[in-house]
């Protein structure tokens, strides 16, 4: 009954971790992020100097520099604990990034590969496969769900509040709070 005791947002900035720690040492740090940034690049087959391999590739410098900074270590590496409490204040604190808006705009720009302003599903099916190397059976089920409109693709609008949704909201069935699997 852990859930009871913890916060939906704890929870999903938990699984993040769980997700981002790539060498699973109970760490994550600047490694972690330049293998994400990596991942998209290498699955979408960008040139380093792609806009939006730049773009993805800044966005991953600054939010890792602004979670050290929030989370005030002196270390270059952060505890589950450490990055939880983190990103709780870095969402918040738009001063220097608006993590939310401009994480979201940069991997959307990534996954839309072919610039319609939109996530089709075989888009979507893509970066859950390439980038989070998921394959599991229920993973399309999001896509559904991120679909608000129902229209068949994730718009930009659509995308950028599942990303607000999965750092702010309380909701478990918030779109935004499938993104590491159902709460």
């Amino acid at each position: 009954m852990a859930t009871a005791t913890q916060d939906v947002i704890t929870i999903k900035l938990e699984r993040t971790f769980e997700t981002m720690d790539a060498n699973h040492d109970g760490y994550v740090d600047w490694t972690d992020y330049q293998k994400l940034a990596d991942r998209y690049i290498q699955a979408y087959r960008l040139d380093k100097d792609d806009r939006r391999a730049r773009a993805l590739q800044t966005f991953c410098q600054i939010y890792w520099l602004e979670l050290l900074r929030h989370a005030g270590v002196d270390a270059d590496r952060l505890t589950k604990d450490e990055f939880v409490t983190a990103n709780r204040l870095a969402v918040i604190d738009t001063s220097r990034l608006n993590v939310t808006e401009g994480g979201g705009h940069a991997i959307f720009d990534v996954i839309d590969v072919n610039g319609d302003n939109e996530i089709s599903k075989d888009e979507f099916a893509r970066f859950l496969r390439d980038v989070w190397r998921s394959d599991a059976p229920d993973a399309m089920d999001m896509f559904a769900k991120l679909d608000a409109d129902g229209d068949g693709a994730i718009s930009r609008h659509e995308f950028i509040r599942a990303v607000r949704e999965h750092f702010l909201s309380n909701d478990p069935d918030a779109p935004g709070s499938l993104f590491f699997g159902h709460v």
